[in-house]
């Protein structure tokens, strides 16, 4: 393993110190380790990673310095269009470093959204012309490898990434992310207190990470079946327009969409289209921490917006915000009595039980429970 002081210095003595990018599980050390060490104006958690790309672009124009992006492989995705249509040696030729925690990396055991995403990490980097290297965790190497990729960059002006193994960085429990929030509702509880208020048809679409897990495991614990929940086990941010498609189809049904503010905030525009379309039988639910919980507790933009005002300018018909359990049971209670599409923000304590197990269903299963059970064949 090697220390993310150590990565970050050495990067630091060769001129990159401005980092910008969405937290992975992987790169959880280096993150919190900028995170903690870096002023402010040097470190800025993006919305999503093709902004982060964009973020440095800007960097680099304004100082003429190189920027380093880091995300999770599977925000490669996210990042592809401002790395091939504006970054890229033929459009505006602008470097930067890339540094891509590697989840799903062949022969290791992971969860099924990353196995897709892993076996073509290295393949789609070499695709795109991004020169690339796997980080190694030998000091006196990785050191030569930082030296060999600046070179490379600071000659071409190109784009050159590193990618990252599991257990790569060392965790320094001095550096991981420990900053609280002013709120006490166990996010646990507050889907807990949701769920208690399902109508029986109705229909749940949950955001990747622990939200999914939480809801999965409650079902678990009420022994039901999972027939009415689509677990959104990947393609973060977008589970409101996996709700919305569902909801605009079973108007007869009503549709709760289980979010996070981290993955509400990546694609920030979906609540326009959710507030555009007047579906009468949606509920967003933001179960909102103001952290990536998932990936280390990162800080998101949660509280420092108001997300409730943003859905209600984008059209939603109703808003509310709560906090406190007593209150949260009142609005579900007003919220059956009215249409949608409704939005509902849920501030809760950062944190999750060290046990919380993950679903034991395979995610075609998942759908096709859900599938069965939306055309009452359950």
């Amino acid at each position: 393993m090697i220390a993310p002081e150590f990565f970050v210095k050495q990067l630091q003595s060769r001129g990159i110190d401005f980092f910008t990018g969405v937290p992975d599980s992987l790169l959880k050390g280096f993150c919190a380790y900028i995170s903690s060490h870096l002023k402010p104006e040097n470190h800025i958690i993006a919305a999503n990673e093709g902004g982060a790309v964009a973020l440095a672009a800007g960097y680099h124009l304004a100082s003429g310095r190189i920027a380093g992006v880091y995300m999770q492989n599977s925000g490669i995705g996210n990042a592809v269009n401002p790395l091939l249509s504006l970054v890229d040696r033929e459009v505006y030729n602008i470097p930067m470093l890339l540094i891509i925690g590697w989840r799903g990396e062949p022969g290791v055991k992971d969860e099924p959204q990353h196995v897709k995403q892993g076996k073509t990490t290295i393949s789609l980097l070499d695709t795109m012309g991004i020169k690339n290297a796997v980080l190694s965790d030998d000091n006196t190497l990785c050191a030569k490898q930082i030296d060999d990729a600046i070179s490379y960059i600071e000659t071409t002006n190109e784009v050159f990434a590193f990618v990252v193994k599991k257990d790569v960085f060392e965790n320094q429990s001095s550096d991981i992310s420990t900053h609280e929030n002013e709120y006490i509702l166990p996010r646990e509880s507050a889907i807990q207190t949701v769920v208690d208020n399902l109508g029986e048809r109705d229909i749940v679409v949950s955001t990747t990470g622990m939200i999914s897990r939480e809801l999965f495991e409650y079902r678990e614990e009420r022994r039901e079946g999972h027939q009415h929940d689509f677990l959104t086990v990947g393609s973060m941010g977008h589970a409101s327009q996996i709700a919305l498609g569902i909801a605009l189809q079973k108007a007869e049904r009503r549709v709760w969409c289980f979010d996070g503010d981290g993955a509400s905030i990546m694609h920030l525009g979906n609540l326009a289209i959710v507030g555009s379309k007047g579906a009468r039988n949606l509920v967003h639910v933001v179960f909102n921490n103001g952290a990536h919980d998932s990936v280390g507790g990162q800080p998101t933009a949660g509280f420092l917006i108001d997300l409730p005002q943003i859905a209600l300018a984008c059209g939603y018909s109703s808003v509310f915000s709560e906090s406190e359990s007593e209150n949260l049971k009142q609005v579900l209670d007003k919220i059956k009595q009215l249409d949608g599409p409704i939005f509902l923000e849920i501030k809760v304590k950062k944190g999750a039980r060290k046990n919380l197990g993950r679903p034991t269903t395979t995610p075609l299963q998942n759908k096709q429970a859900l599938m069965n059970c939306l055309s009452d064949r359950l």
